[in-house]
């Protein structure tokens, strides 16, 4: 088994109601995600998710120097940001593909599949 990561990407300015139409709508995803989530612990893909803060949360750090250099977030300027994520464990990339495709259903968005290098 492997490491994959799945992020789910997004728009960097969101609305009242994140990226959905509607209070209704993200109701729906939220609960679709949920679901999701029940069913990848449930198959033994479950390792961990979550979702993040918006963009404009993060603090870049530089610790190349001799002192930390600390500076408000995001690192990159994007229109498209990372809004959260599940590490999953599965057999192969065509077990991830087919989950990521899963997970987009569920939660509206974009999803991007990376293998861990393996290093760790």
């Amino acid at each position: 088994m492997a490491h994959y990561l799945m992020s789910v990407h997004g728009p960097a300015e969101m609305e009242e109601f994140g990226s959905y139409g509607s209070k209704e709508e993200m109701e729906a995803a939220f609960a679709a995600t949920g679901a999701f989530n029940e069913q990848l612990k449930e198959d033994g893909y479950w390792v961990f998710a979550g979702g993040l803060e918006s963009a404009s949360s993060a603090t870049v750090v530089d610790g190349r120097g001799d002192t930390p250099v600390m500076t408000d977030g995001p690192y990159l300027e994007t229109k498209e940001v990372i809004g959260g994520f599940w590490v999953i464990d599965a057999p192969d990339l065509d077990v991830a593909l087919r989950l990521a495709a899963e997970g987009s259903k569920a939660c509206g968005g974009k999803v991007e599949v990376r293998p861990f290098d393996g290093l760790a």
